[in-house]
C-alpha cells in the first residue's frame, strides 16, 4: 500500500501532547519535537511560509510523519530530548549535543554524597528525576545543605580508614557544613538517618521536612537572623508549589521491551516502548493483515520475534498485556498494577491511536474496504449467518394516544438510504396499544415487499425491548418469514439487545462500531418518526382551528402556523411579516381575507 498524503496524515493525527518524528522520501529522520497538542503543532508547519530558510527546506522534504503520545507536556519534553539523543535528526541542531536533563544522585557508600549529574552509573545508586526546571533542583540541593549538614568530599571514608585516622576535617567542618564523619566525629547511623529523611524530600514526602525547615527559619528570626530566615521561607514556599519529579518511566525500570496489542477483524496493531534507564528510548507499531482468524496471542508472539530481531533487542524481560511463551531466555512480566503497568497502558493507547488514524484513513481512501470491515464487524458481533447489508429498523410514535404513527428507516452497507424510508399511519388499533401497532407496520411493511418482490433485509431491528420484538415477531411468523430475516429488539436504557426465544440479552461495548450502528439506527427511526408525529398533530390543528382561505392550500397554511405558533399570532401579523415566509401574492390573500371577515 503507498503511502497516504501528507494531509491524510495530519487530518488523522490526535489532539494529544506528544513527539513527532519527520522522515524524508528515503525514510531518514528529519526531524523530532513535542507538542501540547500533535495535530495543530503539526498542522503549523504546513500552513504558512516561515522565517527561516532551513524550516522551509525542512517542510519541502517531509514526506512521512510517525508521532508517540504521551499523558504530560512534561513527558513529551523529556520524550524529545531522549528520541533526539538516540536519532540525531538532521535539523535537530539545539538538542544535538550530549546534554541531557539532571538527575540527583545518593551514592551508594558509606556516608552517602547527595550531588546532581548529568549520567546514571549502575552502581547501585539512587536517582531520582529528570528534572525539568534547573532551578528547582538547586532548591532542593540547598535545602538539604541548609537542613542537613552532609559531607562533600569524594573520600573513601570506610570504617578502617576512618580509625587509621587517614583523614582531617576541612573548612566545610569549620564554617558548619559539615559535622566531621571523615575523623569519627559522626556516627554513620546518625548520618544515614539524614540520608532516609532527604530521600522522602526527593520522593515528595515534604510532610516531616517542613517540619524541620519551619523549626531553622523560626530559631534564624528567634536569633534575629531576618535575612537567613527570609532565604530558607523563600525556599520553603518554592518546594511547597513543587511537582515532585517528572519522569517518563520510573527509572528502576530499566531495558525493558513493552508490547501491547489492540486488533480488529482484520487487521491487528502491535506497539513497542523500548525502555532505557527509564526512559522511552524508541516507539513503534507494526500492523499485521490477519489472513485467519489468528488470536491475539499467536499475532503478538509472531510480533514480538519480528520486532526483536528488526531492532536487535537484547534485553532479558518484556512487558505483555497477557501470557505468552517465548522461550526460558526471556522473562514475561503482566503487570496488574503500578509503574509497569502504567507504561503497559501507555503502549496500550499507542497501539488504538495508531489504529484509528488507519481507520480514518481507510475511510477516506478505500470507503468500500472500510465498509466490508464495519459488516464483516457487526455480523461477528451480532452473531448473524450473513453479513448485513440491508437493514431496517422499527419505531412508534403516539402521544398520549393521539395520532399513531410508526416509522421504519433503511440502512444500506451501513449508511441511511432515506430514499427507502417509509411512513405508516396506525390503522387497525384503537388506543396508544404500541405492542398492537408494532404487530401491524411489521406486517404490512413485509407483506407489501413479499408481494412486489423487493429484497429483504438481513437485520430488522425493533426499538423496544421483550414486548416489541414479540409484538414484530406475530407478523414474521404469519408471513413465514422466521429463520430467513434475522430480528432483534434494542432496550433504550442499557442498550440491551434482545433475540428471539432469549431471555438474556446481549451486551456490546460501549464503544464498539456494532453498537454505534445501532443507535445510528434507533435515533434515526426515532427523529424520522417524531417528524412525522409532529406535522400530522400539527395538520390536525389546523384543520381543526383555520378558516379556508380561498387560493391558499394547506401545505402553506401549515408553514405559517409553524411559524407563528398560532392562528391568533397570524390574524396580528402585519403583511411584510407574513410575505417573508410565504411570498407577496399569497400574502396579500390572506391579509384581505381576514380584514373582510
Amino acid at each position: 500500500m503507498s503511502k497516504p498524503s501528507l494531509d491524510l496524515q495530519i487530518q488523522t493525527l490526535p489532539d494529544n501532547p506528544g513527539v513527532y518524528q519527520y522522515y524524508d522520501k528515503d525514510d531518514k529522520i528529519l526531524y523530532v519535537g513535542k507538542a501540547k497538542n500533535l495535530k495543530k503543532r503539526v498542522s503549523s508547519y504546513f500552513n504558512k511560509i516561515h522565517d527561516t530558510r532551513k524550516t522551509n527546506v525542512l517542510v519541502r522534504k517531509i514526506v512521512t510523519i510517525k508521532h508517540i503520545v504521551v499523558p504530560t507536556e512534561t513527558d513529551a519534553l523529556l520524550l524529545e530530548n531522549n528520541l533526539i539523543k538516540t536519532l540525531q535528526p538532521r535539523y535537530n541542531v539545539l538538542l544535538r549535543d550530549d546534554k541531557s536533563y539532571p538527575w540527583i544522585c545518593i551514592k551508594k557508600e558509606p556516608f552517602s554524597r547527595i550531588f546532581l549529574t548529568r549520567r546514571m552509573v549502575k552502581d547501585g545508586s539512587e536517582y531520582y528525576g529528570p528534572y525539568t526546571n534547573f532551578k528547582m533542583v538547586y532548591t532542593i540541593l540547598d535545602l538539604i545543605k541548609e537542613l542537613y549538614p552532609l559531607r562533600t568530599c569524594n573520600y573513601d571514608l570506610s570504617e578502617s580508614n576512618i580509625n587509621a585516622g587517614k583523614f582531617k576535617v576541612c573548612l566545610e567542618y569549620h564554617i558548619g557544613n559539615c559535622k566531621g564523619p571523615c575523623e569519627g566525629l559522626e556516627s554513620l547511623e546518625d548520618y544515614q538517618r539524614q540520608v532516609d529523611a532527604i530521600r522522602e524530600i526527593l520522593k515528595g514526602n515534604f510532610k516531616e521536612s517542613m517540619k524541620d525547615f519551619k523549626r531553622l527559619m523560626t530559631n534564624y528570626a528567634q536569633d534575629l537572623r531576618f535575612e537567613e530566615a527570609q532565604k530558607i521561607k523563600e525556599k520553603i514556599d518554592i518546594l511547597e508549589n513543587y511537582q515532585s519529579r517528572s519522569t517518563i518511566v520510573n527509572p528502576k525500570i530499566t531495558n525493558i521491551d513493552v508490547f501491547s496489542i489492540v486488533s480488529d477483524e482484520s487487521a491487528a496493531y502491535v506497539n513497542f516502548l523500548q525502555i532505557s534507564h527509564g526512559s522511552i528510548i524508541r516507539s513503534h507499531t507494526l500492523e499485521i493483515k490477519k489472513k485467519l482468524d489468528e488470536s491475539d496471542e499467536e499475532l503478538l508472539e509472531l510480533a514480538i520475534i519480528e520486532l526483536r530481531e528488526r531492532f536487535q533487542l537484547l534485553s532479558k524481560e518484556i512487558i505483555v498485556p497477557f501470557e505468552i511463551n517465548l522461550g526460558e531466555n526471556i522473562r514475561v512480566t503482566v503487570p496488574q498494577h503500578g509503574d509497569k503497568k502504567q507504561i503497559l497502558d501507555l503502549s496500550i493507547r499507542n497501539a488504538k491511536f495508531y489504529r484509528i488514524e488507519q481507520l480514518k484513513q481507510l475511510q477516506i481512501v478505500d470507503p468500500d474496504r472500510h465498509t466490508n470491515r464495519i459488516m464483516a464487524q457487526m455480523q461477528k458481533d451480532l452473531r448473524l449467518p450473513v453479513e448485513p447489508r440491508h437493514i431496517e429498523c422499527f419505531d412508534n410514535s403516539n402521544i398520549q394516544g393521539t395520532n399513531p404513527v410508526a416509522a421504519c428507516v433503511v440502512f444500506k452497507d451501513g449508511k441511511p438510504s432515506k430514499k427507502d424510508y417509509r411512513h405508516f399511519n396506525v390503522k387497525t388499533v384503537e388506543g396508544p396499544d404500541d405492542f398492537a401497532s408494532m404487530t401491524e407496520i411489521v406486517g404490512r411493511r413485509y407483506k407489501r415487499l413479499l408481494e412486489e418482490n423487493e429484497p429483504l433485509p438481513q437485520l430488522i431491528i425493533i426499538d423496544g425491548g421483550k414486548g416489541q420484538l414479540s409484538a414484530a415477531l406475530k407478523s414474521i411468523d404469519e408471513l413465514g418469514l422466521r429463520g430467513k430475516i434475522a430480528i432483534i429488539g434494542i432496550a433504550k436504557r442499557l442498550e440491551e439487545l434482545f433475540y428471539p426465544g432469549d431471555s438474556i440479552p446481549l451486551y456490546l461495548d460501549k464503544k464498539s462500531e456494532t453498537l454505534k450502528v445501532i443507535q445510528q439506527l434507533r435515533n434515526e427511526a426515532h427523529r424520522f418518526g417524531i417528524t412525522f408525529h409532529r406535522n400530522k398533530r400539527s395538520k390536525a390543528a389546523l384543520n381543526s382551528s383555520v378558516e379556508s382561505i380561498p387560493g391558499i392550500g394547506e401545505k402553506t397554511m401549515l408553514t405559517l402556523i409553524q411559524h407563528f405558533k398560532s392562528v391568533k399570532r397570524l390574524k396580528l401579523a402585519t403583511e411584510k411579516e407574513i410575505s417573508d415566509v410565504v411570498g407577496v401574492s399569497k400574502a396579500k390573500k390572506i391579509v384581505d381575507f381576514y380584514k373582510t371577515n
